[in-house]
């Protein structure tokens, strides 16, 4: 291969690897958005159902919203993504969500959790450590709406973070033993 073909291929080659990484970081940035996008709405829908948040999240050190999606039929999974906001800095680190249950239980849902945490320590041990939720009773539904309960403290001490949830779609019914664990998502901080 001549000098010429070689400096052409070599470009040709540089030019894609340079690609790939502006691909990769506009991917990045196209991910961040949309979760932003999600949670936004999610804010929104806790908004129109508890018009009170508004004012307690505008006051807190920061709040997370996490989105999931699960199914059960005696054992069940779920899944999703969401950030934790720091009103301070206004900085958000993206971090997912995993859950597993177990127990007499049947459905399939969209649900959203909103965290208000009461201090700066409080979401930062968060971030740093994720936090494991307990066991649950459910009784919901909201295919056609929204259904919204909550709890202080259920998942988290009292002291830590207020919690609220909102089913979105989907039914659920039942009795199960499981928990939930939140930690960074790597490819989006």
């Amino acid at each position: 291969m001549n000098i010429p073909k070689r400096l052409l291929v070599l470009g040709a080659l540089s030019l894609s690897l340079l690609a790939t990484g502006a691909w990769a970081k506009d991917d990045k940035a196209t991910k961040q958005a949309e979760v932003v996008t999600k949670t936004g709405a999610a804010m929104e829908r806790f908004y129109k159902v508890k018009p009170e948040l508004k004012d307690a999240v505008a006051k807190a050190p920061g709040y997370g919203i996490f989105t999931t999606y699960g199914i059960s039929f005696v054992v069940g999974g779920s899944g999703g993504s969401g950030l934790v906001h720091d009103n301070k800095t206004k900085h958000n680190t993206y971090m997912k969500v995993g859950g597993a249950s177990a127990g007499l239980q049947l459905g399939a849902a969209q649900t959203e959790v909103l965290f208000i945490f009461k201090s700066a320590a409080a979401m930062n041990k968060f971030i740093a450590s994720g936090w494991t939720a307990g066991g649950t009773a459910t009784a919901s539904a909201g295919a056609s709406g929204s259904t919204a309960g909550g709890g202080k403290g259920e998942t988290v001490g009292s002291d830590q973070a207020d919690v609220y949830t909102l089913t979105k779609t989907g039914l659920e019914a039942g009795l199960a033993v499981g928990g939930s664990k939140f930690w960074k998502d790597k490819d989006l901080n």
